[in-house]
């Protein structure tokens, strides 16, 4: 449990920080991901959490 809250704290310090140092950028991202189509956002996040697990595997196994 206390590696999944490391886990959240670290996604937090790097949004914080991509949004303190291109605050511009972050919001033409979040506008250009508004008009994604919900199952291509849907595929892409399962894909991103695979790699995700499939990384933590590697690095913890």
């Amino acid at each position: 449990m206390r590696d999944l809250a490391t886990a959240i704290a670290l996604v937090f310090v790097i949004e914080g920080i991509l949004y303190s140092l291109f605050p511009l950028g972050m919001k033409r991202m979040v506008a250009q991901v508004a008009v994604v189509p919900a199952p291509a956002l849907r595929a892409t996040g399962l894909l991103a959490a695979a790699l995700g697990v499939a990384a933590v595997w590697l690095i913890r196994g």
